[in-house]
């Protein structure tokens, strides 16, 4: 299994944690785990015991909901 350091390097890709995302959308981490729990928002992925948010995943997620908002 993949360490969240050796994670972060894979792809060049980047992952944000559950309070940064929160931090992202001004909103508790609870409420983003809330999210994950009933499959709304962002795909996260477990590590170990983290939940990790690629990027891609979050801005996806933004761009939904400006999509939902203008209609």
């Amino acid at each position: 299994m993949l360490g969240v350091l050796e994670l972060q390097k894979v792809g060049h890709a980047h992952y944000l944690t559950t309070a940064e995302v929160a931090a992202r959308y001004r909103t508790a981490a609870s409420m983003v785990r809330y999210w994950r729990h009933i499959g709304y928002g962002p795909k996260g992925m477990k590590v170990g015991r983290r939940v990790l948010y690629p990027e891609d995943s979050v801005e996806e997620f933004a761009r939904t909901l400006k999509a939902e908002r203008a209609s």
